[in-house]
């Protein structure tokens, strides 16, 4: 069954995740949704999540992130790809929207809009409502000289406080074989899983450039590819995402 915790604050910052390039980075399809997963190993429901996101991942149109969560680890599994940073995600999402709502399987499309991460065909609905005129924030990516180079584009923005630019850095495939807990004896391949979030900059509605190390977007272990947001503050309430890029694969 879905595993739900309500009410929960948020204590940490919206982050961005950092991830691994070599090669300049060639034009590609703009993406119109980005897709969340927070999920778990300790979770006997997530399993049938985490298939849906390694299909729903070939869609060029979506980028899709696991971010495994670590509060179920107690229940007999820690999971080997949980991070703290992701739970705490997870919470401020909860708190942004106003409706305490935490659970796993938990798809978060676009900052905004949640639903159980196994319904796909709800998370087709939220994709067509929340996508269909793309993100307002455009994002190129361009690696040279041991460097990325992020340049984003104008757009109407009204907050008081700036939106944040994000890296996350990802493994486009993981498979685990769990021990112990609700899946005991279960194999799970998991896809894009985030492995860093770190917050790079920040966006007030110009145009503007930012430069990134490439050995620093390459920092996370076992990352093979990253992906680059655009966000509302969340402490303002403003966790839509406004713009993103996926870097190419290792």
């Amino acid at each position: 069954m879905v595993r739900h915790i309500s009410n929960i604050a948020a204590a940490a910052a919206l982050l961005l995740l950092a991830g691994l390039p070599a090669h300049a980075q060639q034009p590609a399809a703009r993406p119109q949704a980005v897709v969340e997963l927070f999920t778990s190993q300790g979770c006997s429901s997530c399993p049938a999540a985490d298939a849906l996101f390694t299909e729903l991942a070939k869609d060029p149109k979506l980028i899709t992130l696991t971010l495994p969560v670590t509060y179920w680890d107690y229940l007999g599994w820690k999971d080997t790809l949980g991070q703290e940073v992701f739970s705490k995600r997870q919470k401020l999402y909860a708190k942004a929207r106003g409706d305490g709502q935490i659970y796993t399987p938990q798809a978060v499309v676009n900052g905004t809009a949640h639903i159980v991460g196994s319904d796909k065909g709800g998370i087709d609905k939220l994709v067509k409502e929340q996508g269909k005129d793309g993100f307002p924030v455009k994002i190129d990516l361009t690696e040279a000289d041991g460097a990325l180079r992020i340049t984003l584009g104008t757009a109407p923005f009204t907050s008081e406080k700036p939106a944040v630019v994000l890296l996350l850095q990802v493994s486009r495939t993981a498979t685990v074989p769990i021990e112990r807990g609700e899946n005991s004896g279960k194999t799970v391949t998991y896809a894009n899983v985030v492995r860093g979030i770190s917050r790079i900059g920040e966006w007030k509605g110009e145009a503007a450039t930012l430069t990134v190390p490439l050995e620093t977007v390459r920092s996370a272990a076992k990352a093979d590819s990253y992906v680059v947001l655009v966000q509302g503050d969340p402490y303002a309430r403003q966790s839509a995402i406004l713009g993103a890029a996926r870097g190419p694969a290792k």
